[in-house]
């Protein structure tokens, strides 16, 4: 096999092993993951020009025949964020249309630089990294999973940031929550302590519990 051969056997192997990764990692790999399989910049450059990669944001790369949506944007874009608010209401159906934005709750030392992006739109809730884990769990999201909070610890939020919450909003989330089979009531009123919403859970749910 001549040096040409060596070096298209070679391309093929590393294509293969991008896009091995790039499917493995939901569609999206970042720039170091690519540089860790020994592609530097201009490697991968070249790969963007020969339209084998596309650059979806800066140090972001999709295999170019594939289109993105916005949910494999938001799990990799966001792996360490929490859906919050408007957009975990809606994934636990208590809205029955996907709101604009979405609502991810960070930690409050991340880079604001990561939100400064076009598409899709994003609403950063900044939290105390001791309180963003509190009440996280998980659903399946597109190919994969998100990180997401509890329904009680969901509805401690929304009497908290009230402010910031459209009122239909607010009583959709109230109706839904409430037509729940099983309302942990315990857990609720400790969500509630913790986030200091003890008042408004008792005066606006609690005689219907």
């Amino acid at each position: 096999m001549g040096r040409r051969g060596i070096r298209q056997e070679r391309k093929e192997l590393i294509m293969e092993a991008v896009e091995t990764l790039i499917r493995d990692r939901g569609g999206i790999a970042k720039a170091s993951e690519l540089q860790e399989l020994g592609l530097d910049y201009r490697k991968v450059q070249a790969l963007v020009r020969d339209q084998f990669l596309r650059k979806v944001r800066n140090g972001y790369y999709a295999l170019y025949e594939r289109k993105i949506d916005e949910i494999e944007w938001i799990a990799a874009m966001f792996p360490d964020g929490v859906l919050t608010m408007e957009s975990a209401c809606y994934y636990y159906g208590y809205l029955d249309a996907k709101p604009f934005q979405w609502s991810i709750a960070v930690d409050k030392n991340t880079s604001k630089s990561r939100f400064k992006i076009d598409f899709p739109s994003i609403m950063p809730y900044y939290t105390e990294p001791e309180v963003l884990q509190l009440g996280v769990t998980s659903i399946p999201f597109g190919d994969g999973i998100m990180k997401i909070y509890e329904k009680e610890r969901l509805l401690c939020d929304l009497f908290k940031y009230e402010e910031r919450v459209d009122r239909e909003t607010l009583k959709s989330a109230m109706r839904g929550f409430l037509a729940e089979e099983h309302i942990d009531a315990a857990k609720l009123m400790e969500y509630a302590r913790l986030r200091k919403v003890i008042h408004k859970v008792h005066e606006r749910i609690g005689v219907w519990m």
